[in-house]
């Protein structure tokens, strides 16, 4: 039986993002006898034996240029996001031909697929593979708790201002610092506030200091857990909002960026959950649902099923991948 391979990933000022970890296990999903840890930033040095691999995600986060995959990986490209950040080491010349050797290339958001349409590499659109978690799904139980997860985790807040003195300083020189009141005033505009104050808030960046990569596995297993259970989940984060309609848990992605490093990543993505846009500086909003007034905790949210057909797609071309 041939190996296979999971991505783990590199630590940004101390911390991991509980997402990427989930982007992982929806690749476990298909790489059930996954037995070997590779570090995203460092797929072109890997040794090791042959091994299958799912290329998920966002690539070449430290902008270094171990990019082009080890030989001895065997990649599936599906859900595969170029940034902008990104995308000059991407598609270099020898980047390109290794694209060119793997395609189609499935991505993640239709920007990627222009990209590379661009450059000669047949594309398409899957959306991301977080989208076949319903392994996690729970069926007819009574859901309980409203969660909120990282909320316009973009705008400024004390904790990622006041992290270090290096972070405190560029946040006050940078205006930053004068603008933490921003976020809850914004959030009060959409919800009311028993909402507010009776949900259940959780953060996927977490301090990974002396945390195992087992540990952070654990982590992320725990998080989807706890959504899959719940009567209402309010999230920034595209991993917390993807795997919430796999799992059949009523979602509302909250949008409020407006840099190119992250707009890039939405294209087709915004089309599948229930979304309320907010100007970051007017905090004026609007959504793509029925929304008549704030929402409450008793108020019912009901996804979309657009998500249904991408990830059927996805996991045919998986599990051919995990079986060949």
């Amino acid at each position: 039986m041939s190996k296979s391979a999971l991505m783990i990933y590199e630590d940004d000022n101390g911390h991991y993002n509980v997402g990427d970890y989930i982007q992982s296990l929806a690749a476990k999903g298909f790489l059930t006898e996954a037995n070997i840890f590779i570090n995203r930033e460092k797929l072109a040095l890997y040794e090791g034996e042959k091994a299958k691999i799912i290329m998920n995600g966002w690539f070449t986060h430290t902008k270094n240029n171990n990019w082009i995959p080890s030989p001895k990986l065997d990649t599936l490209f599906v859900a595969f996001h170029i940034n902008n950040l990104a995308k000059n080491i991407i598609l270099s010349k020898e980047g390109i031909a290794y694209l060119k050797s793997r395609e189609p290339i499935g991505c993640r958001d239709q920007n990627t697929v222009n990209l590379l349409t661009k450059v000669g590499v047949k594309a398409y659109f899957t959306g991301c593979l977080t989208l076949t978690l319903d392994r996690y799904k729970k069926e007819n139980i009574e859901r309980e708790g409203i969660y909120i997860v990282d909320p316009l985790y973009n705008y400024p807040q004390s904790k990622y201002i006041f992290y270090s003195p290096k972070t405190a300083i560029r946040g006050i020189l940078t205006g930053r610092a004068f603008r933490l009141g921003k976020l809850k005033k914004h959030l009060k505009n959409i919800f009311t506030e028993e909402l507010l104050n009776t949900a259940k808030y959780r953060c996927q960046v977490l301090p990974g200091r002396d945390v195992t990569e087992e540990q952070r596995f654990e982590v992320a297993e725990s998080l989807l857990e706890e959504y899959s259970k719940a009567k209402l989940v309010i999230t920034s984060r595209i991993h917390c909002a993807l795997p919430c309609l796999a799992m059949g848990t009523p979602v509302i992605y909250i949008n409020g960026f407006d840099n190119i490093v992250d707009t890039c990543r939405f294209e087709g993505i915004m089309d599948l959950f229930n979304c309320i846009n907010v100007d970051p500086k007017s905090g004026i909003f609007t959504a793509n649902f029925d929304l008549k007034d704030k929402i409450g905790i008793d108020t019912l949210v009901k996804n979309s099923d657009k998500y249904i057909e991408l990830a059927n797609r996805m996991r045919k071309i998986c599990l051919e991948f995990a079986d060949s």
